[in-house]
């Protein structure tokens, strides 16, 4: 059994978050999230072909949920235990594992990916760009439509990508942050609410939105305290996110969505296309600056703020306690 200690623990995220800030996801390095993808498509392929029944499908998925938590916990946990005959090698089998958990520095190339075809007014590249990130259909949006595609992406990602692995990892080493980007990949591949995913994905959302519930709002909280960075105001950020808290079908995203939208001044929300179906939203935030491009720019700094508190506030922790 390894014993993790949380002061180790942040020792390891801190290194961890300077590795991504530096490399990112390096081409060379296979990732370990491709591999969870073609786990959860084979189980996925699987099951569809043995329950057809919707209703035995939605329970079956549960089948997905287990294996996923046990096979994306189990490897991290085997390749730490056989690290443990050295502290050194422990630390740095921990802190590269929990590093390919982390998704700033490739949050942030995607990003800017969009905002360098929309300085170019190259709206169909941007489109394109845009279609790496989300879920949604890109093919007609307009300028306004794609840059509120990405701040909403990038706000949404900062918990998703970001801060839960952080929070996961600070509690459980590189097992736990594995084991949550197994669930969270879940969501992203299977959790929809339309025909086809509905009863597959039933679990792995629902999963998905209780292990993302403390690190949406913890990672809120964060946009808020530094909206200053980037010119806004905690006091506003802090209104719109508890005001809005409710304005999306996930009982989470609206967290660091509503805190974006406060310290950036501007509008996200409203109707979305996905596999063809059109989905409408709540608005969140109030339109008090009309949507440009340097929103973009801004929701990545507030994005790096985030993280960056976090990580102060862990440290500051070992050291007072």
């Amino acid at each position: 059994m390894i014993n993790f200690h949380i002061s180790l623990n942040i020792l390891c995220v801190s290194l961890a978050v300077i590795l991504d800030f530096i490399l990112g996801d390096p081409n060379w390095l296979p990732h370990p999230i491709i591999y969870i993808g073609k786990l959860i498509g084979a189980i996925e392929k699987w099951l569809r072909k043995h329950f057809p029944n919707n209703i035995k499908l939605k329970w079956a998925s549960l089948f997905m949920v287990f294996m996923v938590c046990i096979i994306t916990y189990t490897i991290p946990y085997l390749l730490l235990k056989l690290s443990i005959i050295n502290n050194i090698v422990f630390i740095v089998v921990n802190t590269l594992i929990i590093w390919t958990t982390l998704a700033a520095k490739s949050l942030h190339t995607a990003g800017i990916q969009v905002y360098n075809a929309l300085v170019q007014d190259d709206i169909k590249e941007a489109r394109v760009k845009l279609s790496y990130i989300v879920g949604r259909d890109t093919t007609s949006l307009s300028k306004d439509e794609i840059i509120r595609g990405d701040v909403e992406t990038i706000a949404e990602n900062t918990s998703d990508g970001i801060i839960a692995p952080i929070i996961y990892a600070i509690i459980g080493g590189a097992p736990l942050a594995m084991m949550y980007k197994g669930i969270n990949t879940m969501d992203s591949m299977v959790g929809y609410l339309n025909e086809k995913y509905k009863n597959i994905g039933f679990f792995p959302a629902n999963v998905d939105d209780i292990f993302n519930f403390i690190p949406a709002r913890l990672t809120g909280v964060l946009m808020c305290l530094t909206a200053w960075v980037v010119k806004g105001r905690i006091i506003e950020s802090v209104k719109i996110m508890i005001r809005d808290r409710k304005n999306h079908k996930s009982p989470n995203c609206a967290y660091p969505e509503g805190a974006t939208a406060g310290a950036l001044s501007i509008q996200l929300g409203g109707a979305n296309t996905y596999f063809g179906e059109i989905v409408e939203k709540p608005t969140i935030g109030d339109a008090t600056e009309a949507l440009g491009h340097q929103h973009i720019k801004k929701s990545i700094i507030l994005m790096y703020s985030s993280e960056i508190l976090l990580i102060i506030l862990s440290l500051a922790s070992v050291i007072i306690l």
